[in-house]
């Protein structure tokens, strides 16, 4: 088996950014406003935690439109006193009054639109839990960038522009939506002020809750906790469902906790690799290093022919096996040790022809050995979706590690053009059933309290035990593609951050979308506009049904990442220059 890289990392590659550098701390997200905003509480001496908190809040004020404050937020966090990896499971659930039947008879095959898609809101409880835990700081000081910036506005960049713009009818359908999304009649241009006053009166509540809270710093936490699912924004919620046939409850928002539990993880060669469990995709990422652990391939060259064949069918097996086994770990019995063992990995390498493609989807491994009939749901027959894939509206991203050796991974996300804002809230509440199944026996099937199968995966991966780098993306299905592809970049070629993250990557669509409705691409594998012609022209005589995607905007994600060099401590951080994406250090 190949050995591990050397640990230094280049500084000589071309990038249209540099790595920041720093020996203290350093931060990348999707925004440069919330990396400041991330550098600010490092700077006055909070935690990876504190910060990545902070971030998080002002992210979901600054990509609105696929990020919800009471969106989705599945969290990492290593803390060095505890020496251990923990993953704050950021996902709501459907709710109890949720009804199966009525979901298949309004979604033609699959969870329509609207209301009735609505999961639980995870993310503000995962903040609050993540500071309460794991960081020093108040709800306050946490929230104050994402309260200024809802209240008294940001600039307007292209992308939140593009997106409004190409989705006003969408936002047209509820009058709240229409207000927030569509002032004075239109989606804001590029350069205009956008204002979110009803969210800063949301996050003022719940500051002043906290305020109002006597006790310590935790029964002030949980006041802020409390005003958001038992107070005024619970009422809110609840009423709005109950006067439009909706299924949550002031009940289900009650009983919302968020749980702190154990990673998932896989060793490639010398990094030992984290994600979220399997109620999120992250396993895919896992599952495909473990089958290209075996290949030799810096021999094969980075992004050469036979290399990016390599990581698509690899991915290609792994995205087979999410759709066999994969879903709330609750109600679904994953094999998940197997499916990250290297004797599997070995066996679904082994299937992986030099010569050709598969051309579809394949059929799921058998990582316990079990018979065909035994292994995953019944296999349904799946529509080919003609036509170019889209862009994925989904998630941004933040990691952040600071100088006492903590480390902080995010993946925030919900789409907001799709189901409606809560009145007088400014809230769209998770709209996540969006990913799940009406399929009976599918392992991402609805039911009452199941969580729905979450793209938004975060990852951090360790080198003898200590952390070496956090990383993720938006993009729906491209992001375990994309981070798969950066992580290479920088552990098996030697890339520097920023370098590894601007290369251009694949990406494939050969198996059916997170997203309902579920399209299907046989075959197909997208690939940055700015890869070589020749790359394209070889990938396609191995059978890969090739699309190129134009660079801006970025259908394929826009990753951020943080590595601490082991060698001299210090941190490279670096941003997708594909969206507005930003890193910072000191």
């Amino acid at each position: 088996m190949q050995s591990a890289p050397p640990h230094k990392l280049s500084f000589s590659a071309v990038s249209l950014r540099p790595t920041v550098t720093g020996k203290s701390h350093a931060v990348a997200c999707g925004h440069y406003l919330a990396a400041m905003a991330a550098m600010r509480v490092l700077d006055r001496g909070g935690n990876a935690v504190d910060a990545g908190v902070t971030a998080a809040m002002a992210l979901a004020v600054l990509q609105p439109d696929i990020v919800s404050f009471a969106g989705v937020a599945p969290t990492l966090v290593y803390l060095r006193r505890e020496d251990r990896v923990v993953s704050l499971a950021g996902l709501g659930y459907w709710p109890a009054a949720t009804d199966v039947e009525r979901l298949r008879a309004e979604g033609d095959g699959t969870v329509p639109e609207g209301l009735l898609r609505t999961v639980l809101p995870a993310a503000p409880a995962t903040h609050i839990e993540a500071l309460r835990r794991f960081g020093t700081i108040s709800f306050e000081e946490a929230a104050t960038p994402a309260l200024e910036l809802a209240r008294e506005g940001f600039v307007v960049y292209p992308l939140l522009a593009a997106n409004l713009a190409a989705r006003g009818t969408a936002y047209a359908r509820w009058p709240d939506s229409k207000r927030i999304f569509l002032p004075k009649g239109r989606a804001p241009a590029a350069g205009d002020v956008f204002y979110q006053a009803d969210l800063a009166r949301v996050i003022a509540g719940m500051i002043e809750s906290e305020r109002a809270s006597p006790g310590d710093r935790d029964r002030k936490l949980h006041a802020a906790h409390e005003y958001f699912y038992r107070g005024p924004v619970a009422h809110a919620i609840a009423d709005y469902h109950s006067r439009n046939n909706g299924f949550v409850t002031l009940e289900d928002l009650a009983g919302f906790e968020v749980p702190v539990e154990r990673s998932i993880s896989a060793r490639y060669r010398g990094y030992d690799v984290h994600t979220c469990d399997v109620w999120c995709q992250g396993i895919t990422l896992l599952e495909a290093l473990k089958i290209l652990e075996g290949f030799d391939l810096r021999a094969s060259g980075h992004n050469a022919p036979d290399y990016l064949h390599r990581v698509a069918e690899a991915l290609n097996l792994s995205f087979a096996d999410r759709e066999a086994y994969v879903g709330d770990p609750a109600f679904v019995r994953v094999p998940t040790s197997a499916m990250l063992s290297g004797s599997y990995g070995a066996r679904q390498r082994a299937r992986i022809s030099a010569q050709r493609a598969f051309g579809h989807m394949p059929e799921p491994g058998d990582p316990e050995g079990a018979s065909v009939a035994a292994r995953g749901a019944a296999r349904p027959a799946y529509a080919r979706a003609r036509g170019t894939t889209g862009m994925s509206l989904d998630t941004i991203y933040c990691g952040v590690m600071d100088h006492e050796g903590n480390a902080y991974s995010a993946t925030l996300s919900d789409n907001t053009q799709d189901t409606p804002v809560i009145p007088g809230t400014g809230l769209a509440v998770s709209s996540r059933g969006s990913q799940s199944r009406l399929t009976p026996g599918h392992p991402a099937e609805v039911k009452p309290g199941k969580r729905p199968r979450l793209t938004p995966s975060p990852a951090l991966a360790l080198r003898e035990g200590r952390p070496y780098m956090v990383f993720g993306t938006p993009g729906g299905d491209v992001q375990s593609q994309a981070m798969l592809q950066v992580f290479l970049n920088i552990v098996e070629f030697g890339m520097s951050v920023q370098q590894a993250v601007e290369a251009p990557r694949v990406y494939s669509a050969s198996f059916p979308d997170s997203f309902a409705p579920h399209d299907y691409y046989p075959g197909r594998l997208a690939m940055d506009g700015h890869m070589p012609v020749e790359v394209a022209q070889a990938l396609a005589n191995l059978g890969h049904d090739v699309e190129r995607w134009p660079p801006f905007p970025a259908a394929g994600g826009a990753v951020c990442a943080v590595v601490r060099d082991p060698a001299s401590g210090r941190l490279h951080a670096g941003a997708d220059p594909r969206r507005e994406a930003y890193a910072l250090a000191w």
